[in-house]
């Protein structure tokens, strides 16, 4: 009697933990479903291509490592990948986007997205890939993606970001891809992003190249108070030309007046000695 009641409970208890865990992996975790709605909310699709993307599938998303969201990866039913690259997006990325606590790597490149990047996005902490590439993204790169600490790629190029390189983002030891190319940053590079790993940098020109305003090591310039643009060296080499040409004219001006009034001189002693006395 005692072992049936015992079974009993052994296997009421495994129902219930098996019912709890089909409950998680078919209901979405709220934060999730905050951060899918909000981020659809601030982009514009004239294409439609996330025309599945509503409130009913934000609701549950996932069943398990399935996703109904097209764009979407699922782990364990939580959104753990997005990647919307080349769908002609516009708008603005969502603040909100940092709900998606589990998210790993985001992918929004190769649209029209415009805005900053949100300083919010520290609160992604398990994020390992960040490509925002190829947009309109303007303002500063925030320091704050350094909470990040499990960064390693980072991809920013052709957007218009300024402002300098936050100096923070050389403390990621995981950082392995980096690229802020061809935008309107300024300043110097920050050492750590430059450090040389035995004769190469660690990363190379490349990173950061189309940045008129950037500067140092690994750049070929280093720096407006250090070395001379090919324009200046042109500007000062012709300035010292004309300067040149400015003395030396002087000089032969002066030397033609000492010399014409030497012989005139010499002229009206002779005439003087030629003169009879009376």
């Amino acid at each position: 009697m005692a072992r049936s009641h015992r079974f009993s409970y052994r296997l009421l208890f495994l129902l219930s933990l098996t019912f709890e865990t089909a409950r998680r992996l078919t209901s979405a975790d709220p934060n999730d479903e905050a951060c899918l709605k909000n981020l659809r909310q601030n982009l514009q699709d004239p294409a439609r291509n996330l025309r599945n993307w509503t409130d009913n599938v934000f609701s549950n998303p996932c069943s398990g490592f399935t996703s109904y969201l097209p764009g979407a990866t699922c782990n364990n039913g939580r959104i753990y990948k997005l990647s919307l690259t080349n769908l002609s997006l516009r708008g603005s990325i969502s603040p909100f986007l940092s709900n998606c606590t589990n998210l790993q790597s985001l992918d929004l490149s190769s649209n029209q997205i415009s805005g900053d990047i949100p300083p919010e996005f520290q609160f992604l902490v398990n994020l390992a890939v960040l490509n925002l590439s190829s947009n309109r993204l303007s303002g500063e790169i925030p320091p704050q993606l350094a909470l990040c600490a499990y960064l390693n790629v980072i991809d920013l190029h052709d957007n218009l970001l300024s402002g300098p390189i936050p100096q923070q983002l050389g403390l990621l030891a995981r950082l392995s891809a980096f690229d802020v190319s061809n935008n309107r940053l300024s300043g110097q590079i920050p050492t750590y992003l430059s450090n040389r790993t035995g004769s190469f940098p660690r990363f190379n020109a490349s990173s950061f190249v189309g940045n008129r305003g950037l500067y140092g090591y690994p750049l070929q310039g280093m720096g407006k108070s250090k070395g001379l643009s090919v324009m200046a060296i042109v500007g000062i080499g012709l300035g010292s030309g004309v300067a040149s040409l400015v003395v030396s004219f002087s000089g032969v001006c002066v030397w033609l007046r000492i010399t014409e009034k030497k012989m005139a001189e010499e002229e009206e002693g002779k005439i003087s000695q030629s003169m009879p006395d009376y």
